[in-house]
C-alpha cells in the first residue's frame, strides 16, 4: 500500500490524498492547522509512515465519514 497524494484546494490546510490498495484507492483527508497546501503537503510527506498506518487501521475497523478516511495531525 503507498500513499499518492493529490493536493485539492479545499482550503486551510487539508489535504486530501489517496491510499493504494491493489487496483483500488480509497480517499483520505488530513485536517492540519497550517495556512497553506505546501506546507500541509510537507508535514504529510513527513510523516507518511505513521499516516499510512493509521489509515489502514481505520479503514480496516470500518472508521469512514462519508465513505473517506479522516486523519488529523499527530
Amino acid at each position: 500500500m503507498r500513499i499518492v497524494p493529490r493536493i485539492k484546494p479545499d482550503g486551510g490546510g487539508t489535504i486530501t490524498f489517496f491510499l493504494a490498495l491493489g487496483a483500488g484507492r480509497q480517499t483520505c483527508r488530513l485536517a492540519t492547522n497550517f495556512r497553506t497546501q505546501k506546507q500541509a503537503f510537507s508535514y504529510l510527506q513527513k510523516y507518511r509512515t505513521e499516516f499510512e498506518r493509521i489509515a489502514r487501521i481505520r479503514l480496516a475497523s470500518g472508521e469512514l465519514e462519508d465513505g473517506i478516511v479522516v486523519l488529523s495531525m499527530l
